[in-house]
């Protein structure tokens, strides 16, 4: 099934949660890390019961430090 992550598309074998899809694609830290799926944020309570579907819109926002 394809996806798209912050503009890029990506193919996935099966569906999964959000909290699969991270641990996929080898996020060492999701602090600070906000997603939205289709333009609706995903709390991250939910992350391990929200199921990504075939062609959903992922966008990944990390909170960064600046001045």
């Amino acid at each position: 099934m394809e996806i798209t992550i912050n503009n890029q598309n990506y193919q996935l074998r099966e569906t999964c949660s959000v909290e699969q899809l991270l641990s996929d694609m080898q996020v060492p830290n999701t602090r600070g890390i906000a997603i939205a799926v289709n333009q609706q944020i995903i709390p991250k309570s939910h992350w391990n019961t929200h199921t990504i579907q075939h062609g959903d819109q992922l966008t990944l926002i990390k909170a960064t430090q600046g001045g």
